[in-house]
């Protein structure tokens, strides 16, 4: 058996025993425990983090040099799955829907390359496990932890089941979508239903808020940038002869940049709060933060594709995806590039059915620990080092 099948045998293991047991954001304590094993049995040290619940962080390499950083999810969904598969999720309720079981067991596979080199390094590697990236809490908690902490460049990954195995979507700029929750509650006066005149209807006003806000997409941001704003819920009410007091609409908005997002929260309170003026009632918006956009550094696009060549695999330009990541966060604290890795899936993402070839793990890894090698000669020979 040659090294590339010893590891790639060693990865579908690690793959689907985190696949048998899914946890959620936040809940990761075996997942932890599993992974924490596994680097401690590679001899791989794991740093110091009392105030992480979940997740872990640990380093390869030397003392000296500078310090980058790979980065991948442990975190599940609450979906019951419905693959067939026979590792398949053991735990009602919950599965790993989004394949972060794949990148974890991916940059295990890179630690365990990485650790193979260990004196060939020209500095650090730091390997961040982290948590409750479905909730676009987890980036945040590490950071806050210090995993960031002397690095000068973050590489992270995604599954991409739309991807053929071999393949990997690299792309300079945007890549994925701001996401930023809201809640509109809007204000009227509760009447008799037969006598609508004598209240003010609150859903009437909601319908026209909703109209209202298509119009910020298809009239106030330029065909040059995108937006997309989605009302998903609409509640109110409790009896079918009451006009009620309130109703509420809940929604998300996905944008690509930092002017255009700022620009689509401002229209969307203006729009709000005048159309629920005109009809004499009143509003109150709460927006629920999400990630920033993903926007992969100009400067250190080049090493992952240097990377992905030295892999043996091929680079592709990817299309922009509405989704979000937690990655953001860390690109807003030092340069980095989110990659995707094509994984010839049945489904997209969150589906009950989601699955990835697993084929792709080997391949991931060496993607992953090559990246890592490319990106600290180029630091190390540019003295480019974060402090």
């Amino acid at each position: 058996m040659t090294l590339t099948e010893a590891l790639q045998e060693r990865l579908v293991e690690v793959r689907r025993h985190l696949h048998r047991h899914p946890e959620l954001s936040g809940e990761e304590i075996e997942t932890t425990a599993y992974i924490r094993q596994q680097l401690l049995a590679a001899e791989i040290r794991i740093l110091d983090t009392p105030q992480l619940k979940t997740g872990i962080i640990a380093e390869i390499g030397s003392a000296n040099g500078p310090i980058v950083a790979l980065r991948g999810d442990i975190d599940a969904l609450p979906v019951q799955e419905e693959t067939g598969l026979p590792f398949a999720s053991e735990i009602p309720g919950k599965m790993h829907a989004c394949g972060h079981d794949f990148h974890t067991a991916s940059l295990l596979g890179a630690a365990y390359l990485l650790k193979q080199q260990e004196d060939q390094l020209s500095g650090k590697v730091r390997l961040i496990f982290q948590p409750a990236e479905e909730k676009a809490k987890g980036a945040q908690q590490v950071i806050a932890a210090g995993a960031l902490e002397g690095v000068s460049a973050v590489f992270g990954l995604h599954n991409k089941p739309d991807l053929p195995v071999g393949t990997i979507g690299v792309k300079e700029g945007a890549l994925m979508a701001a996401a930023d929750g809201f809640r509109v509650d809007v204000r009227g006066k509760g009447t008799h239903a037969a006598v609508p005149e004598a209240g003010l209807d609150p859903i009437v006003i909601a319908a026209h808020i909703i109209t209202a806000l298509q119009s910020i997409v298809s009239r106030s941001i330029s065909a040059q940038d995108s937006a997309v704003i989605s009302v998903t819920q609409l509640n109110s009410g409790h009896v079918w002869n009451v006009i009620p007091d309130l109703a509420r609409l809940e929604g998300t908005i996905r944008t690509f940049d930092e002017n255009v997002r700022r620009h689509v929260r401002q229209q969307f309170e203006q729009v709000t709060h005048g159309v629920a003026s005109a009809f004499g009632g009143t509003v109150t918006v709460k927006w629920i933060d999400g990630p920033p956009p993903i926007h992969n550094d100009a400067e250190w696009v080049p090493v992952v594709e240097q990377a992905v060549q030295a892999a043996g695999l091929q680079t592709i330009v990817p299309a922009v995806s509405p989704a979000s990541e937690d990655f953001s966060f860390y690109q807003q604290e030092v340069p980095g590039v989110f990659l995707f890795v094509g994984t010839s899936g049945p489904q997209e993402w969150h589906h009950p059915a989601f699955d990835v070839d697993e084929q792709a793990l080997s391949s991931t890894a060496a993607v992953l620990a090559q990246t890592a090698q490319h990106a600290l000669n180029k630091l190390s020979s540019s003295n480019n080092v974060r402090v």
